[in-house]
């Protein structure tokens, strides 16, 4: 009976640990912005096939990606920064309409934001 009762008590803190575990992760997606989540859904996006680079982009041979995928970034970038209180006069002015300084950007303020959340959750 004695064994019965400590097993059934390791499996229910076992249980306990494996929920409070899902639990943390649950809250990092959910303390996402729907911004931070549209601006990660754009990036998933060029994995698509039809986002893919195609072969003439492949021949360049560089790092930077094409117009074409940038334009796919552009809108979600956007809205991210503007999510922050950057009104659409600031945004052209400090990026001169440039999709790679659009783009950076807003991976510099997803990347602050993802790392106050992460901060958040640790306290």
């Amino acid at each position: 009976m004695k064994k019965l009762f400590l097993s059934s008590a390791f499996a229910l803190l076992t249980l306990a640990s494996c929920s409070n575990e899902g639990t943390a992760v649950n809250t990092v997606e959910t303390m996402k912005t729907p911004q931070m989540e549209n601006f990660d859904k754009a990036f998933k996006s060029l994995g698509d096939p039809q986002n893919r680079p195609t072969e003439e982009e492949r021949k360049r041979n560089t790092s930077e990606l094409s117009d074409r995928r940038k334009a796919l970034l552009v809108p979600a970038s956007k809205e991210l920064i503007l999510s922050t209180g950057v009104t659409e006069v600031e945004l052209t002015r400090k990026t001169g309409g440039d999709m790679s300084q659009i783009i950076v950007w807003a991976t510099q303020i997803y990347m602050q934001k993802s790392d106050e959340i992460r901060k958040n959750i640790k306290s």
